[in-house]
């Protein structure tokens, strides 16, 4: 694999992709797999169903590549065509999207030693990451693109084609959501 793609912008590499230098296409995974991943990983629950929707993603991105009109960043672009592949495969499943605002409490391993190691940044985060997996699919994906993958609402919108005030709203639920769940496990634990 050259280096040289690396140091490419966006459009260089998706032009030398274009031109049938395929081995550029690699580059283009290696800048969005991780975004992918998580979205996927936050709409898709069956792990045997998250590698064949992470390929057909790529598949979709590289035969739809031609179109790409560079107006929005590349990786928002296949953050849409990810959302889009999960949003069908779940119609498909016949499973719904936003599930009821509820979030059940959920076990969490328990914390050892002094009521401080409670708040460890590692127990905090396995809490954090646990309250994120029960949000419903919709949720979970907004969480993660604008808290995990740092994208802005206007990007988000772009993505999932939600109004921006309905990607805010639906931010502040899943929020919501998270803290009614955190509220939950720490009255929990103190009434152990």
């Amino acid at each position: 694999m050259n280096h040289l793609y690396h140091n490419w912008s966006d459009r260089e590499v998706a032009d030398h992709v274009l031109q049938g230098h395929r081995e550029a296409f690699r580059i283009i995974v290696e800048r969005t797999e991780k975004l992918v991943i998580h979205i996927i990983n936050g709409m898709v629950s069956l792990r045997e169903d998250r590698q064949d929707i992470a390929q057909d993603v790529y598949l979709k991105a590289f035969r739809s590549l031609s179109g790409f009109r560079y107006e929005a960043k590349l990786s928002t672009w296949i953050a849409r065509i990810t959302y889009n592949t999960c949003v069908n495969h779940l119609r498909k499943k016949r499973l719904p999207l936003v599930a009821p605002a509820t979030i059940e409490a959920a076990e969490i391993p328990e914390a050892t030693g002094d009521p401080l190691s409670l708040l460890s940044a590692r127990q905090l985060t396995l809490i954090l990451q646990q309250a994120i997996t029960e949000l419903s699919p919709l949720y979970n994906t907004l969480i993660t693109l604008y808290h995990q993958a740092g994208m802005s609402i206007p990007e988000i919108a772009q993505i999932t084609d939600l109004p921006e005030g309905t990607v805010k709203s639906y931010l502040y639920r899943a929020r919501k959501l998270m803290q009614q769940h955190l509220t939950t496990h720490f009255q929990n634990k103190e009434a152990l």
